[in-house]
């Protein structure tokens, strides 16, 4: 007992977890003695029997009587609420310096240098000298004075994972009425990351942009996108949105799929796990492709029968909901009415009698052959006026819509056109950044917010998701592109909470089957989830060279006469 307390004592005076302690031979013998008496009790939890486990209060018994022993043989008082967090043998003799707590049923982890090893774990930390080692740990602090130890911890920089961009490439091949355009980013790994953008919907320049802010992207880590884009964004800043806006969301996408193949994810774990596992779509363009584009999407429509055979083919395939465009009849022929795309080019941008009629029917017929089951969508894109979309609106009161999908650059109007409107409005397809889309989430402008991910990024998309959460307000992706983006939409889709409904484009070019590895997988109107890393395809780079990209193509080619 005197050894005992002359310990106590120098590790009192010295504030000492008497770590080592050198004494005379015969006090060392008592020392010894007197650590084996502290140590019985402990014995088969420190040998890793850890009896004393799972006894309910007779092991809280046990524990507080072995606490009560060691502090009356050491004169130390330990804070009885140490040690809540336990820890396993294994844990501590990785790191005996560290402030553990308690671990198993001990409150004290001993290391006893002498010839016997009663050190956790089975190694001793004190030298071969006549010394003995004895070191007390717990999560009141008490062990203030360790030896480093030899195994040197992970520092952050040391568990951050890293892959430097080594090249970044645009790529492009022929999609019928218009060219699907990629980013191709490699790494240093040879991992290559792949994104799809769109230069036909009114942004031609994308690729330069890109080609032009690949410098920047160049020999930086590419698990560090959000750093990438803030970069980016900084240097482009005085001409933010637009063309570069989707230049930098091009690069996100590819840096995201980059990241996602180095972890070997799909990229919906990026974006915080997937939600749901299935996503209802709904048929995009329908009809509409096979009459506006007819030598490219079979079989043409060229008459109310054809529109009523496709809702029968929507119903019949299993799809649940399908959404279709304004259109001119003339002498039952049906024509593409887009005057806000300049065709017809009509830049007053009116809405007449025979519009409305026209439209009128061409609900009612694709409504007789869907059946009453399906859900409709109209998308006016901006073919009107807020005078012409509440002509519109009212001339379809009567009728069953999902939602009525409307541009506009002014929220305030968009915010008028919805409190007059009978059926929820949905738009900001074309908007860019968050800044762009707070006004009409304050406005309370529409009822689903769209968000393009390939202009947008998907990594910001989830910001303006978050956004639109918060003001009450669901949203749904614009995907009317090539099989990568619909991927890319699709990962968006399985992690956002507040989803309404995905787009996707059914009807398709009889060669993109050829230029993706994967397609989407699609069962009674839902698209399925793939669980391979990335975005889970990618498009084949000999295929792409088979259909090279054509020369003219997408919006800037509607209503041009030769």
């Amino acid at each position: 007992m005197k050894a005992a307390n002359t310990a106590g004592t120098l590790m009192k005076r010295k504030n000492w977890s008497i770590e080592s302690i050198f004494v005379s031979p015969k006090t060392k013998r008592k020392l010894e003695a007197s650590a084996a008496a502290l140590l019985h009790p402990m014995r088969d939890v420190l040998t890793g029997r850890q009896k004393l486990i799972g006894n309910g209060g007779h092991a809280d018994r046990e524990q507080r009587q072995n606490r009560d022993h060691a502090q009356e043989l050491h004169g130390l008082k330990v804070d009885p609420d140490c040690g809540q967090k336990r820890q396993s043998p294994a844990q501590f003799r990785d790191d005996p310096g560290k402030d553990h707590g308690q671990f198993s049923a001990g409150f004290y982890g001993f290391s006893l240098d002498k010839g016997r090893n009663w050190a956790l774990g089975g190694s001793s930390r004190a030298s071969r000298r006549s010394a003995i080692g004895l070191t007390v740990v717990t999560r009141a602090g008490l062990a203030t004075r360790h030896k480093k130890n030899k195994a040197r911890r992970a520092t952050g920089s040391n568990m951050t994972q890293s892959s430097k961009a080594t090249s970044l490439e645009i790529l492009a091949c022929d999609a019928g009425w218009r060219n699907y355009h990629f980013v191709k980013l490699t790494t240093e790994d040879g991992i290559v990351g792949w994104s799809e953008f769109d230069e036909g919907f009114g942004s031609p320049g994308i690729g330069a942009a890109i080609q032009r802010l690949s410098a920047r992207v160049i020999g930086q880590n590419v698990f560090q996108h959000e750093r990438i884009y803030a970069e980016l964004f900084a240097a482009t800043r005085p001409a933010a949105g637009g063309v570069v806006a989707q230049a930098l969301g091009a690069i996100e996408n590819a840096l995201l799929d980059a990241k996602a193949k180095c972890l070997g994810v799909p990229c919906y774990e990026l974006l915080g796990g997937k939600i749901r596992d299935r996503v209802r779509v709904y048929w995009s363009h329908c009809a509409t492709w096979r009459i506006n584009h007819p030598s490219w999407y079979k079989p043409p429509i060229e008459s109310l029968d054809g529109v009523k055979a496709m809702g029968r083919e929507v119903r019949e395939k299993n799809f649940t909901a399908l959404k279709t465009n304004i259109f001119s009849y003339d002498d039952g022929r049906p024509t593409g009415w887009r005057p806000g795309f300049g065709s017809p080019f009509a830049p007053e941008i009116n809405v007449d009698r025979k519009i409305l009629r026209d439209l009128r029917m061409h609900l009612e017929a694709i409504r007789e052959g869907a059946g009453p089951d399906v859900d409709i969508l109209l998308d006016c894109n901006f073919n009107a006026k807020t005078e012409g979309y509440l002509k519109i609106l009212r001339a379809i009161a009567d009728l069953d819509m999902f939602w009525i999908e409307i541009d506009s650059f002014n929220p305030e109007a968009l915010g008028y056109i919805r409190r007059q409107s009978p059926h929820p409005i949905s738009s900001c397809e074309t908007l860019l950044g968050l800044r762009e889309f707070l006004p009409y989430f304050r406005e309370q402008a529409m009822d689903v917010a769209i968000i393009d991910t390939p202009w947008n990024g998907v990594w910001q998309s989830m910001k303006i998701a978050a956004a639109a959460e918060a003001f009450e307000v669901n949203v749904a992706p614009h995907n009317f592109y090539g099989h990568l983006c619909s991927m890319m939409n699709a990962h968006f889709c399985a992690a956002v909470p507040n989803l309404r409904i995905m787009e996707i484009d059914v009807d398709r070019l009889s060669w993109d089957r050829e230029l993706f590895t994967h397609e989407p997988e699609i069962h009674n109107g839902h698209l399925v989830l793939p669980d391979r890393p990335g975005w889970g395809t990618e498009p084949n780079e000999e295929a792409l060279r088979a259909h090279p990209p054509s020369t003219s193509g997408g919006l800037l080619t509607y209503g041009r006469k030769s």
